[in-house]
């Protein structure tokens, strides 16, 4: 009786794994993009800073709005089927952007030696974001039926 339990268990975690994976890159990617186009980001500071080591002839409110609406734009493609290959393109740019300030500015990320401030505690949970895309890359239809292919061979 409990391993059907169990069965009936992962069977359902199975099913809803990438769909609820997708629907949470929605949710952190357009919630946080939406409060940098709204201008009420606690994250602001730290992209200012970060702007004016990287892109200072851009003006910062471009800057923002473009960040923000490109955050935005990634939570979006991650509900629409088929398009996860997109998203995760987008992802790699966002990602190298995001971590960033480990290296540019680590007055803002670090309070000494392996130690984050919140800012950098905020940013290093940004490799759960990896992991969770690989995860959604790994289920990519095509990618899948290779790997299904190659280990039937």
């Amino acid at each position: 009786m409990l391993k059907k339990i169990d069965e009936h268990f992962v069977s359902l975690l199975t099913r809803i794994c990438i769909p609820l994976v997708r629907f949470s890159f929605f949710v952190v990617y357009f919630y946080f993009g939406l409060l940098k186009v709204i201008g009420v980001s606690p994250a602001e500071a730290i992209v200012k800073e970060l702007w004016s080591h990287t892109l200072p002839f851009i003006p910062f409110h471009a800057f923002l709005m473009f960040f923000g609406f490109f955050e935005m734009l990634i939570g979006i493609i991650f509900l629409i089927p088929g398009k996860e290959r997109l998203a995760l393109y987008l992802l790699i740019p966002h990602m190298i952007t995001t971590f960033g300030p480990l290296v540019l500015l680590p007055q803002f990320t670090w309070k000494g030696f392996m130690i984050p401030t919140l800012a950098g505690h905020y940013i290093i949970k940004n490799v759960i974001l990896i992991a969770l895309g690989i995860g959604v890359a790994s289920n990519i239809g095509e990618f899948r039926a290779k790997v299904a292919l190659r280990k039937a061979t």
